[in-house]
């Protein structure tokens, strides 16, 4: 059915039961928080470092106070506005307008994905709450010394690397995750089990062949894939269009109890319309369907996620 005949009522409700169908990539909720609510401009995250590890019990307790570490997410307004002729609206028998309205909510549904993607290749040179870049080489809390989570893996061709490489590079980018301590210097990630590994488009198929082949074959001939059989172990690819890079991925760990990414929704996405009997009509024959949010994102902990560069 077109929307020849149907009213802004139902075009809207077309409009919300496909944000509903559509999630977004499959990687949003993963690595990035279930959004915290907020009612204000701007909502301040305090870093408290981690809790007190168990220790033996001579003479009395020793409280451990909290590191005060923190960031402030600032919200912003997003919009997007469909403007459609009402002789259009009209005449529509073949379901076009539809589908430009399904098109438009798997836009908003892809926004999050949008904004983190645009904080993940700005991680090499934007603050998080340590004071460091998200992706650094020197990263320092407490006790924990100083550690990287922007390392780099040699490869014959950087941009294009083999399955053999990949295979590699991805272990051993779960090494380090697995490696990082916090302000205690105890381990941050020891139960880290559940890993996106993020790549871009090229790199695809090396990637795709070094999670899922049960054989790799390399200089020495073949064998068998480590990472195929490797119990325990999960690990989801993420192929992201948005990633501008050539040379490089990423590794997030996606079971921890804070994500890489911080998400933040004062206003949900909610859609309203300027429709009939409206003055837009009248004067210009058009009706306008709006999606608008208002929301916000930053880093969460840098031990969640690693940068490998093919050099």
């Amino acid at each position: 059915m077109g929307a020849q005949g149907l009213s802004s009522r139902a075009i809207i409700g077309h409009f919300f039961a496909r944000l509903e169908q559509q999630d977004g990539a499959g990687y949003v909720n993963r690595i990035g928080t279930i959004p915290f609510p907020s009612d204000q401009a701007s909502e301040e995250y305090k870093w408290l470092g981690q809790s007190p590890a168990m220790r033996e019990m001579i003479g009395g307790r020793h409280a451990k106070g909290l590191r005060e570490n923190g960031f402030i997410i600032k919200n912003k307004a997003y919009e997007s506005t469909l403007k459609i002729s009402v002789d259009d609206l009209r005449r529509d028998k073949t379901a076009q307008i539809l589908v430009r309205v399904a098109e438009q909510a798997d836009r908003a549904n892809a926004h999050w994905a949008k904004l983190m993607a645009a904080a993940i290749i700005a991680g090499e040179s934007t603050l998080c709450y340590d004071g460091q870049y998200f992706f650094d080489t020197d990263h320092t809390e407490g006790d924990s010394g100083a550690q990287s989570n922007d390392i780099t893996y040699d490869s014959v061709s950087t941009t294009l690397p083999t399955a053999a490489e990949y295979e590699a590079a991805i272990l051993k980018s779960v090494e380090q995750i697995i490696s990082f301590k916090d302000d205690q210097a105890e381990p941050m990630n020891e139960n880290a089990m559940d890993f996106v590994i993020m790549v871009p488009v090229g790199h695809m198929a090396a990637a795709a062949a070094a999670l899922k082949n049960p054989v790799i074959v390399d200089s020495n001939g073949s064998r068998t894939n480590t990472i195929a059989n490797l119990g325990g172990f999960n690990f989801q690819l993420a192929v992201n269009p948005r990633l501008t890079w050539t040379t490089k991925f990423a590794t997030f760990r996606a079971d921890g109890n804070v994500k890489p990414i911080i998400r933040q929704e004062e206003v949900p996405l909610e859609v309203s319309a300027i429709a009939e009997g409206s003055e837009l009509e009248f004067n210009e024959r058009q009706h306008h369907y709006g999606i608008y949010a208002s929301r916000g994102l930053d880093y969460g902990y840098w031990q969640h996620a690693n940068l490998t560069t093919f050099v």
